[in-house]
């Protein structure tokens, strides 16, 4: 899987494929018009989102494999490398994929909210597994948008296009919701293993020599994407995984305010603070008052 093939327009992932371009900015391709092929791995300049209908070979982002199978959504930003793993050997390319460019919604709504879905970020074990009905859905969507296209473009047929990529996006936010909940089993231990971490973590002189614990590091420890683990997080406590370090910090500095041996400015260097008026900052915003007047009023 040495080989890198770029895509930089929606018109060569078409040519690829074997597929008309009806707009240059988005298609929906079917993949199985596609020659057999070996794996290779392919730079996407456009969003692209897989879906996968039966087994090809296992797409590869990074380091790691996709958990995918039959019925899974993958979903990739611009600029992003991913690629398929086929052993080497020849294989048919099945099922489809949404590619549309960011130029198409420039001034849109979904445009200026495309950030809002963080699953474009999401890598490795954290593709969204479809039931059937949420995969009829998925291929409603697509017949939508390639109604569209093969609709000769008038001046609905942007607004149309990209409203529909929306309400397909839209879905998967409910569909990888329902999914934290199914694969309870996968996530078992999370939100466990993310408070271990952090005790550790402050147990340690790695606050020192780190600084403070970020949303990065933990997901990196916990072997999952940022993202997927804030919205995993999101989804079990009701706040975002930066509250819940900060929650954390704070009752780890409540303890120590205890401490009078300890300035407020060791304590604070001793949590990771560079500049213990950050600090005493965050602590009165989070317990209505300064670690001195906490110290003094307990």
């Amino acid at each position: 899987m040495d080989t890198m093939r770029r895509f930089e327009t929606i018109s060569e992932y078409n040519a690829f494929n074997n597929n008309e371009t009806l707009h240059p900015l988005v298609n929906v391709v079917d993949l199985s018009k596609a020659d057999p092929r070996k794996g290779s791995k392919m730079y996407f300049g456009f969003y692209t989102i897989f879906l996968k209908d039966v087994k090809c070979g296992d797409i590869v982002y990074g380091r790691h494999t996709y958990d995918y199978q039959e019925g899974t959504l993958v979903f990739l930003a611009p600029g992003q490398v991913a690629g398929i793993n086929s052993n080497g050997e020849v294989y048919q390319p099945k099922g489809y994929a949404l590619v549309f460019h960011p130029d198409l919604i420039h001034g849109t709504q979904l445009g200026r909210h495309i950030s809002d879905y963080g699953f474009f970020s999401y890598q490795s074990n954290e593709a969204l597994h479809l039931s059937e009905r949420e995969r009829n859905i998925v291929l409603d969507c697509f017949s939508k948008i390639k109604y569209e296209l093969e609709h000769s473009i008038d001046r609905y047929s942007r607004k149309l296009i990209v409203s529909n990529i929306q309400l397909f996006l839209d879905y998967c936010i409910r569909f990888y919701d329902r999914q934290f909940i199914t694969r309870e089993v996968v996530h078992k231990g999370v939100l466990e293993r993310f408070e271990s971490l952090l005790n550790q973590y402050f147990e340690s002189d790695k606050p020192q020599t780190i600084g403070l614990p970020s949303v990065a590091y933990c997901a990196g420890e916990l072997h999952l994407s940022a993202s997927y683990f804030g919205d995993l997080i999101k989804k079990e406590t009701g706040k975002s995984a930066q509250d819940y370090i900060q929650t954390k910090l704070i009752d780890v500095a409540k303890e120590k305010v205890f401490d009078h041996s300890k300035s407020v400015s060791d304590i604070a260097y001793e949590l990771g603070f560079k500049y213990p008026q950050h600090f005493t900052r965050l602590f009165k915003q989070k317990v209505g008052q300064t670690p001195n007047e906490y110290r003094m009023l307990n």
